[in-house]
């Protein structure tokens, strides 16, 4: 089959140059690379491939082989990161890369400049003593330093590895232990005194550099960045290109390391196919163009999403990454928007939940008129938002008007007027908040993926997007739902080019995420609509099996209950086998400087609070006193969502409010503010206990 003399002849490296360039002149490079755009000329003219007879791997240096097709945009000549970064610097050298605050004014890397620091950075590693296929370990908040040493460590043969930020001193070690991390990267000293308590127990670690600031003190093999950077002036350049000439498009050269909810985390293995591949198939799905592009980076580089996003998909389009302020989740994001009014913009759930919930508090406090003119402009522009999803280019009478009056300032007061794609992901979305921004005529497009897929699998964008549905297969890639049911639900499961290689050094986990014929489970429930658009319905492991033996995705009750009462900030729904189902709750409050939540009420739930002639401002207040009218609210919210459920096994029956807010810094919330059921479960347990223990006690308010 043609499919299989296309690999074969890529393996041996058979393939002439203008096959791999994409010359229509060449018969067999239309049979092989018929694509609608040409592919990316590869810089020596040769597709760089280690010999492979499987699709998986859990090895370090063993390589995978290729998931191609025979065409279209999974038929595409694979490259290296180099190979990528090269055409990118080729043709756009002098064209800004990276941007970030220094002394609050803005510092600019061209390309030419980022390529030439990612070079000197792969020599200071060698110099070093980075191994092929060993880890450097980065630590710290997104930064031109970050995106620096990533590359470098990938030029230099090694596997590039975040860490997230929020990791206790064990976490970090065992992820640098894992990945036999020769290197550590950390951003300051409060990083670097996680590092130095377990660096006695990582018996691979050769050097610490720290990127941001002085060393507080002098420590053999610690180095500021500075110090780094001039470490390995002394390799010839020659030796680095030997090394990076050596490196193959289907061995690894990254690992993500998954939150850990259920056990260790596990080092996904990506190649540079899986990487150089993934950001030119999504950002053509989107049509991205080249050297147009300007993103902000802020949500954690050691997640997937942001990587993808942040890193590789702006360096294949040749865009500008401009770096946030650390303190960007806890209010400084707004300004940075502001000041780089990005063309794109990637936000998980909660990140809207908090600009929605921003805007109403403003909004509150406008005078009745503007109240009025905000509420007919917001109707209009939901019409209008659903009159585009559905392909209809009509707008309603007055939109014109409404869009001078409201739609554009309040763009440009978050910093997106120049926005073209807003964008989700990592974690369900309300149809509450996608609705509100729809109203102000600002469409979030729904993304679905996981860091097995290299990040995106279905897309979302403006010629494809539909309400509450993840949008469609990123191009070149496949879908398939595995065991479905009557209703079309079934197990998502992915192919294409994006899938990983594996789990590092875990070949029974790798065996349960991909099958033998090389499909990707995911653990995710969902359907496609008559048009193909995939909506997800729940995730396998999320599944509450009642005592009953029915099935409760968790995530629909709780969005509802959410919609109903506002106060809510979290909502977790419990009752796996017991005879009912019960509810954790939190209120919305306040978030201190270190990220943990505060007592104080958000002014939103204050002002929830004086709707239902209650003057409050501490959560505790509220709890202590069990406010009538609020338990009361709650209440009758329950009441409305049991009265849709399907049937008596999906009514909540008890719930309880918890002291104190779900955060990332006390534990139940992941890295992009993900619910860690495992987690909650177990540092509530008490609490949960209750609703079953002894079904005499009464946690509802009886009024």
């Amino acid at each position: 089959p043609a499919s299989n003399l296309i690999y074969f002849c890529t393996l041996v490296k058979l393939l002439v140059p203008q096959c791999v360039t994409g010359d229509k002149g060449s018969c067999l490079n239309g049979l092989i690379f018929s694509c609608d755009e040409p592919a990316i000329p590869l810089t020596n003219g040769d597709v760089h491939l280690a010999q492979a007879q499987e699709l998986w791997s859990t090895a370090r240096d063993k390589p995978v082989k290729l998931r191609m097709e025979a065409s279209g945009l999974g038929s595409e000549p694979p490259m290296t990161i180099h190979q990528m970064f090269m055409s990118t610097v080729q043709k756009y050298g002098d064209y800004p890369a990276l941007r970030a605050k220094k002394d609050g004014i803005w510092v600019t890397l061209t390309y030419k400049e980022y390529y030439q620091h990612a070079r000197a950075a792969a020599k200071s590693f060698l110099k070093l003593g980075l191994e092929r296929f060993h880890g450097v370990g980065i630590l710290g908040f997104n930064s031109p330093e970050w995106f620096i040493a990533d590359v470098g460590c990938i030029l230099a043969g090694g596997l590039a590895t975040g860490i997230y930020t929020t990791n206790s001193p064990e976490a970090c070690h065992y992820v640098a232990h894992n990945c036999e991390a020769n290197v550590l990267v950390v951003e300051n000293n409060k990083q670097l005194i996680k590092i130095l308590q377990v660096r006695d127990q990582l018996p691979h670690l050769k050097a610490i550099v720290q990127y941001k600031g002085e060393l507080e003190q002098k420590l053999p093999n610690v180095y500021t960045w500075a110090e780094f950077m001039k470490f390995g002036a002394s390799v010839a350049d020659s030796e680095l290109d030997v090394l990076i000439d050596s490196q193959k498009a289907n061995e690894c050269c990254t690992l993500i390391y998954t939150s850990g909810t259920t056990g260790n985390p596990k080092g996904v293995m990506l190649s540079h196919d899986n990487i150089t591949w993934t950001a030119s198939a999504a950002g053509r799905m989107i049509n991205l163009k080249m050297a147009e592009e300007e993103l902000v980076s802020y949500l954690p580089l050691s997640h997937v999403a942001a990587q993808v996003q942040d890193m590789w998909i702006c360096m294949r389009f040749a865009g500008i990454t401009s770096f946030a302020e650390p303190d960007a989740l806890k209010g400084s994001l707004a300004n940075t928007l502001r000041d780089v009014r990005p063309t794109s913009f990637l936000g998980v759930p909660r990140v809207w939940e908090k600009m929605q919930e921003a805007m109403k508090a403003v909004g509150a406090k406008s005078s009745v008129t503007k109240k009025k003119i905000s509420d007919w402009a917001k109707g209009i522009g939901l019409q209008a938002s659903y009159n585009a999803m559905n392909g209809d280019s009509s707008v309603p009478w007055g939109f014109t008007l409404a869009n001078a009056l409201v739609y554009k300032n309040v763009r440009k007061a978050l910093g997106l007027d120049r926005c073209r794609s807003c964008f989700t992901g990592a974690a369900p979305i309300t149809k509450d908040t996608l609705e509100y921004f729809m109203s102000l005529y600002i469409p979030i497009f729904e993304l679905y993926g996981m860091s097995e897929s290299t990040g995106p699998h279905t897309v979302s964008w403006a010629e494809g997007y539909r309400i509450m549905s993840c949008g469609k297969v990123l191009t070149g890639c496949k879908t398939k739902l595995d065991k479905p049911d009557n209703d079309g639900i079934g197990e998502i499961c992915f192919w294409g080019r994006h899938v990983f290689m594996g789990y590092l050094n875990m070949p029974e986990k790798t065996e349960e995420a991909l099958d033998t014929d090389g499909w990707l489970h995911s653990g995710d429930l969902g359907k496609h609509d008559e048009d193909d658009f995939l909506f997800i319905t729940g995730r396998i492991k999320e599944l509450i099996i009642t005592a009953g033996g029915e099935n409760v995705p968790p995530v629909p009750i709780e969005d509802a209950l959410k919609e109903e009462v506002s106060i809510i900030s979290n909502a977790m729904l419990v009752g796996d086998k017991k005879k009912f189902l019960s509810m954790l709750l939190t209120l919305k409050c306040n978030i201190d400087d270190n990220g943990d939540a505060t007592d104080e009420l958000t002014p939103l739930a204050v002002d929830y609070c004086q709707q239902h002639g209650v003057i409050a401002s501490k959560v505790s207040e509220i709890i202590n006193k069990k406010e009538p009218a609020i338990y009361k609210a709650i209440q009758e919210g329950i009441d409305r969502v049991n009265a849709k459920a399907t049937s008596n096994a999906q009514r909540v029956q008890k719930w309880t409010i918890l002291q104190r807010d779900f955060s990332i810094s006390s534990g139940e919330l992941g890295p992009t503010m993900k619910l860690k059921r495992p987690v909650v479960s177990k540092m509530y347990e008490e609490d949960i206990n209750k609703f079953y223990v002894d079904l005499t006690i009464i946690t509802q308010v009886q009024l």
